[in-house]
């Protein structure tokens, strides 16, 4: 982990993580614990007769691991999640507000090198900068 986020993960969860994957992409979620409690009870109000629900609640929660950043600023990820993001040597982390996205560096760059395709969110249509 980043020394310039180490303190401030420390304030808000005492360096308690928790990590899961991404649904869609090839990637680990990182959130600092205060912030995963709040996504993991948004996840279990999903109605759990959807199909699309259910597998969502299984991915994300299941997938879920209780981590620790160390006096070092590392974490220990398990075996599975490093499978999942195919996270083998370099690896990049890329803030994302509330959590952080682990990507293996060859897949980060693929995944920036896709075009955008589909319709445009409205909200995201009205964003400006």
């Amino acid at each position: 982990m980043p020394a310039r986020y180490r303190e401030r993960l420390s304030e808000i969860s005492s360096g308690q993580l928790v990590v899961t994957i991404d649904a869609e992409q090839p990637c680990l979620l990182i959130y600092p614990l205060t912030e995963w409690e709040v996504v993991e009870d948004k996840i279990n109000a999903l109605p759990s007769f959807h199909p699309m629900a259910k597998k969502i609640q299984r991915k994300l929660i299941g997938y879920a691991e209780d981590v620790t950043v160390n006096n070092s600023g590392r974490l220990l990820l398990p075996a599975p999640l490093r499978k999942y993001a195919h996270l083998d040597k370099k690896a990049l982390l890329i803030g994302q507000g509330n959590k952080f996205e682990l990507w293996d560096e060859q897949r980060w760059e693929e995944h920036c090198m896709q075009e955008v395709s589909g319709d445009i969110p409205e909200e995201v249509a009205r964003l400006t900068l």
